[in-house]
């Protein structure tokens, strides 16, 4: 038998209460709501052959992209595929799209999620789960473009649209259309309010432009919509900690990284990035942050050599050197050394294009080889978007390249990149700060180790 979901599409299963369940249970993903996992559960024990409820499962441990969740992307993607025989074709659809990405084939998984978007266009969950591979793929593009796809499909009529516009809204932010973004994640949350991700693609709107006092209100009187209870709050209370670190406030940051950015002692990949991003900030900028680095670096240990995903290794590795665990860190780089050296897998670019780059310089960094680091850095920069993260989270990047620019005392270096910086951001604090310290460096040295022609006065 098969029923229809709440957006009309046919699943094959004759069990009203669990199809109510697994409609529930996407309601709650795409919000980032907790209990969602426990909701699916729950359609699974109404019916064990629910092969959407499965294909749920699969779609939830595949967007945690780390090792430690490969037991149970297995396990559902199995069990899926043990049941397709009597599936629909969206549904094998799905359970092809996991398999792919469970065999470690991202771009061709977030493709495959894609193609079922584009036949369905009111299949939410794969657009969600392409949404998300996208992110981590650095397909800026596609972020936008994939929900674009599909936007003619839907209206207020179809349950669900707030969300896909919140979606819509963050592609439109990472492709630097930040009017149109911030039209949309308004209109979301007209619809919804409780949307942490509308919220969050206004806020990343509000962070490029260097509206730091707008942000903070933004995200302070929304406060309810997107802290509690929700799996994706510790990102938001990260993107509120920038603003306060925008206008040096690191008391400030530092109590919002103890009391939400890690109050998980059992954090997920995903957590612990925010961690590392957070601290090495403040590292950069000489903040003492007492022994936080020692309990972000303890978990991170479990993954270090993993070679998993390059863009949470490269953030392992901010924690090893600023903890000085200089073994953890040799093991993430052999890790990254051999991901590199896997062939032409999605992993394999990842590291061999810029996970591998990016953590040796880090290394180098925290050794004091700054002229290396900076040179490391500077050869990525132009392409680090293809081992995924948003343009705000990327940024980390370039702000070690900087102060590995003037740290190095090449001159030339840290005043171009600083230019860049105010040129896109003029309003910034920090980057009014990050200047200063490059028009104030003495004559200096280009990034190739020969002395610079055009090494501008210190009072210039």
């Amino acid at each position: 038998m098969t029923l229809r979901d709440v957006r009309g599409l046919t699943v094959s299963t004759g069990n009203q209460a669990a199809l109510d369940r697994f409609d529930a249970a996407v309601e709650l993903l795409n919000g980032y709501y907790l209990d969602f996992l426990a909701v699916a559960d729950e359609a699974l024990e109404e019916d064990p052959g629910f092969v959407m409820g499965h294909c749920f499962k699969a779609g939830v441990y595949a967007t945690c992209n780390e090792a430690a969740a490969q037991v149970e992307l297995r396990r559902s993607v199995e069990a899926a595929e043990a049941l397709s025989a009597g599936a629909t074709d969206r549904e094998r659809a799905h359970i092809a799209a996991a398999r792919t990405w469970l065999e470690g084939d991202l771009e061709r998984a977030a493709a495959l999620y894609g193609r079922i978007v584009q036949e369905h266009p009111h299949d939410i969950l794969a657009l969600q789960i392409a949404h998300v591979a996208d992110f981590f793929l650095g397909e800026s593009r596609m972020l936008r473009d994939r929900v674009a796809q599909v936007l003619p499909h839907w209206d207020e009529s179809v349950p669900g649209f707030g969300y896909v516009l919140g979606m819509h809204a963050f592609g439109l932010e990472q492709t630097n259309l930040y009017g149109r973004a911030e039209e949309a994640g308004r209109r979301a949350l007209t619809l919804n309010n409780r949307d942490p991700w509308a919220i969050h693609a206004v806020a990343h709107v509000m962070e490029m432009q260097g509206r730091i006092g707008e942000g903070v209100e933004w995200m302070e009187t929304r406060r309810a919509q997107w802290a509690d209870n929700n799996a994706f709050s510790y990102h938001n209370w990260w993107h509120l900690a920038l603003y306060h670190l925008e206008q040096g406030e690191t008391e400030r940051v530092l109590s919002l990284y103890d009391l939400h950015i890690r109050s998980n002692p059992a954090s997920t990949a995903l957590e612990l990035v925010d961690g590392s991003a957070m601290l090495w900030r403040l590292h950069l900028r000489g903040i003492d942050v007492g022994d936080r680095w020692r309990d972000v670096a303890d978990c991170w240990e479990r993954a270090a050599a993993d070679g998993f995903y390059a863009f949470n290794d490269a953030h392992a590795m901010m924690a090893f050197v600023a903890d000085g665990r200089d073994d953890a860190a040799d093991r993430t780089l052999a890790a990254q050394e051999q991901a590199a050296r896997r062939g032409h897998g999605t992993g394999a670019m990842m590291a061999r294009d810029v996970g591998l780059p990016v953590c040796r310089a880090l290394q180098a960094f925290g050794r004091g080889e700054y002229r290396t680091a900076a040179k490391l850095l500077y050869a990525v920069r132009t392409r680090a978007h293809r081992f995924g993260g948003s343009h705000a989270q990327r940024d980390i990047l370039d702000l070690t390249l900087v102060e590995a620019a003037i740290r190095s005392g090449d001159a030339p270096l840290a005043q171009a990149l600083t230019a860049e910086r105010n040129n896109l951001k003029p309003s910034s604090p920090a980057n009014r700060s990050l200047t200063a310290r490059a028009m104030g460096m003495a004559d200096g040295r280009s990034i190739s180790g020969r002395p610079s022609r055009t090494a501008l006065p210190q009072n210039c």
